[in-house]
């Protein structure tokens, strides 16, 4: 199939939009239209994963980590960004990454984590803002019922755990067209007066083109009058780490017992015990230090994520264990995310795990 179809299919699931304003996710290297038949996921892209997806005739690189997050100005081979670059458009190899939209919805890497360690009730630590929009439109009452269906089919109407959601009112609407004119109701050259609902509902701003093109191909006027609003509220459903409950509580220490278990990570860097019981944990993939407030403030007794540095231990405050278990460590579980959500939607499409551990911390025990 096309590269596209497939990269289409993931970011349908992980909008690009979604991504971090440091973050470089997308198809990197390759052309839309190129012919794939087998992918290669993996975290990191290297030389040695470029290797092998030639070695496998694998014709794209599904990496959660981005290769290139700032602009390239030379291609002289002295960086290991460059060379996998390089090799990859000399051997006609894609590279796509999936990186902090992943990170930052429902179903993607912190949600493998929570299912990892077993928490329940799982939502999202720090939603985020201004991701959501609202539409109001006013369709005569005869085509309501349609106008509103096309539009949740769009994907509008979406809060939380319910979907078609709108808001309606009855109100008479006016209009006069002119000679060029070739209204649905009234007629050319005289105002008219029509019985109409005004329909609100609210939807995510990267449908905003699906849900305008459902909208005219289901509105029966000629024009189609339309308002469409900025909204700040927090998407619940998109955001920055994930929070969630343990069935029962746990010691401190028979908790780290089960996570460097479930996580398969050598050594967690903690902060003090507290002697407390865990039961809510919070969670983020890769460098989650900035999350600590919303752990705290959400009542985890322990948060855990990596890439903590000396000083910002300090910041728990005996008011939270943190516990650091390595970057790979808590986004290893995402190649396998990757791999089951492709295999699920393309059956007979060829997709492997790499055999590279691209872990580049190593541990002296």
């Amino acid at each position: 199939m096309k590269l596209s179809a497939l990269t289409n299919f993931l970011e349908s699931l992980a909008p690009l939009s979604y991504q971090e304003d440091y973050d470089n996710s997308g198809l990197i290297v390759g052309n839309p239209d190129q012919e794939v038949n087998q992918a290669l996921i993996s975290l990191d892209c290297t030389e040695a994963v470029v290797d092998e997806a030639i070695a496998t005739n694998c014709q794209v690189i599904i990496s959660h980590h981005p290769i290139v997050f700032k602009g390239l100005k030379k291609f002289n081979g002295k960086t290991y960004v460059e060379r996998v670059v390089e090799k990859a458009i000399r051997k006609g190899i894609a590279i796509y990454a999936i990186h902090t939209n992943l990170d930052s919805v429902m179903t993607g890497v912190n949600a493998r984590i929570c299912e990892t360690l077993g928490l329940k009730n799982c939502r999202i630590l720090a939603p985020k803002h201004n991701l959501l929009k609202k539409l109001v439109t006013y369709v005569p009452q005869s085509h309501a019922d349609a106008v509103r269906d096309a539009l949740f089919v769009a994907g509008a109407g979406n809060i939380g755990n319910y979907s078609e959601t709108s808001f309606n009112a009855e109100g008479t609407g006016t209009f006069k067209g002119n000679d060029a004119a070739n209204p649905y109701v009234g007629e050319a050259g005289k105002r008219h007066r029509e019985s109409e609902v005004r329909i609100e509902t609210v939807y995510p701003a990267n449908l905003e083109s699906k849900i305008l093109v459902a909208l005219i191909l289901a509105h029966p006027y000629e024009e189609v009058a339309y308002d469409l609003y900025n909204l700040s509220n927090q998407h619940q459903q998109v955001g920055s780490g994930m929070v969630g409950e343990l069935d029962m509580p746990f010691n401190e220490e028979s908790f780290l017992f089960q996570v460097k278990d479930k996580m398969r990570t050598h050594v967690i860097r903690h902060t003090k015990l507290l002697g407390k019981p865990i039961k809510k944990v919070a969670v983020c993939g890769g460098s989650g230090g900035f999350l600590l407030k919303h752990a705290i403030a959400a009542g985890a007794d322990i948060f855990i994520t990596a890439d903590y540095k000396y000083h910002e231990f300090f910041d728990a405050e005996g008011k939270i264990v943190i516990a650091d278990i390595g970057h790979f460590e808590s986004e290893q579980f995402t190649q396998q995310l990757l791999y089951e959500i492709i295999r699920k939607k393309f059956p007979i499409f060829a997709v492997r795990l790499t055999e590279v551990n691209t872990n580049p911390v190593k541990y002296f025990i």
